[in-house]
């Protein structure tokens, strides 16, 4: 029977009323001081909640792990407060999330928290991050040199983890997703070119791996496999960057050996930046090592994604640009209405300031269109 992206999926103890996820992505709207999520998210997720799941934007797990200003952390009561509000507003439409467990490793500057960014190696990211400028305003910035992580920073991380996924419960999250993806701390340390360690964390690809591999079981212990989904974009490289030869045979392997842990999904960023195309005899080794939930993003169409799915090579798909501006977007697939298109000026209101561009976009769904009390 062929499938659609409209039929239900169970992810462990979790019943998703459909196919189509809201893809994870930063929006810079927490309130200040202490980054805290707020009423206006709460709006804003609220009004996507008829995605069969939507993951939470990037959210820091610590203060070292924080690489953007203005980006909502789950590390402080505060914090957990503020995502309680967004969870409820969800559950209350009916809706399902993750939250997105994030530590950028280098990806950062000292200037953000007064911290020195942590990675793999000693090797500065030669990138800009969102941060405080010296005027006072916020702006693109300059990474910091890395402190290379001692064994303790290690141990020290994979508990950040858990007590944020720990944290993502009490706050009333359904689950969450290990970033594990994009050139953060976890895919750092799984390339070469960002790793160059000696030790069991470095060097082979069984030793590169094992940190993604220490975190997800540690946090799946924690709160339960069923309810820990991973990131990965083995095919997207920084612009900057060459594409790392090993990374094909190195996500085998790794999903050979998360395999055993039952995740409650995968989850393949794709088909972004600097990227090469996965081929389908590549995805087909992917399934046959991999038989649990996999779920694919990166410039997803309805029909791309209806396809995949009826050759079987995934069972979830994110949208994320689509869902900025179509709060609706499940209701106009099924209606099969056009895409609201972003504006050429939209991107000014991606990251930072208030309803602009933000909760303002029309939607088919009256109660999209309340604020969330």
């Amino acid at each position: 029977m062929k499938l659609s992206l409209f039929d239900p999926i169970q992810l462990g103890s979790v019943t998703l009323k459909n196919r189509i996820v809201m893809a994870p992505m930063t929006r810079s709207r927490a309130s200040q001081p202490g980054n805290i999520p707020n009423d206006l998210m709460a709006t804003y997720y609220a009004q996507r909640a008829t995605a069969g799941l939507i993951i939470s934007e990037g959210t820091p797990i610590s203060a070292v792990a924080r690489g953007y200003s203005l980006t909502p952390g789950i590390y402080t009561e505060q914090q957990i407060a503020g995502w309680r509000k967004v969870t409820h507003a969800v559950h209350k439409r009916g809706g399902k999330i993750f939250a997105q467990l994030w530590h950028v490793g280098r990806r950062s500057s000292t200037a953000i928290e007064g911290l020195q960014p942590l990675a793999p190696s000693a090797i500065k990211e030669p990138d800009k991050v969102y941060g405080p400028l010296p005027n006072g305003e916020l702006g693109m910035i300059d990474t910091t040199m890395p402190k290379a992580m001692d064994l303790s920073d290690i141990q020290n991380t994979v508990n950040d983890f858990v007590i944020a996924a720990k944290n993502a419960m009490r706050a009333g999250f359904d689950g969450v997703e290990i970033h594990g993806a994009h050139g953060y701390l976890l895919d750092q340390f799984m390339r070469r070119y960002a790793n160059t360690r000696d030790d069991k964390y470095g060097g082979s690809i069984e030793n590169r791996i094992r940190l993604t591999i220490d975190v997800c079981q540690a946090v799946a212990n924690a709160i339960g496999s069923d309810k820990v989904g991973l990131r990965i974009s083995p095919f997207v490289s920084s612009s900057f960057r060459q594409h790392d030869s090993d990374m094909p045979t190195l996500t085998l392997a790794l999903l050979k050996a998360l395999a055993p842990i039952k995740l409650a999904y995968l989850h393949l960023s794709e088909n972004i930046g600097n990227y090469q195309p996965i081929t389908d005899t590549y995805r087909k080794k992917i399934r046959s090592l991999y038989p649990h939930p996999i779920m694919l993003a990166g410039g997803l169409t309805q029909e791309l994604a209806n396809c995949f799915l009826n050759k079987g090579m995934a069972d979830l798909f994110a949208f994320g640009t689509a869902y900025i501006c179509n709060p609706d977007l499940v209701e106009r697939m099924k209606g099969n209405m056009p895409l609201t298109q972003l504006a050429n000026d939209a991107h000014s209101t991606f990251y930072g300031g208030g309803e602009k561009g933000y909760t303002d976009y029309p939607t088919s769904c009256s109660f999209a269109q309340k604020s969330v009390r």
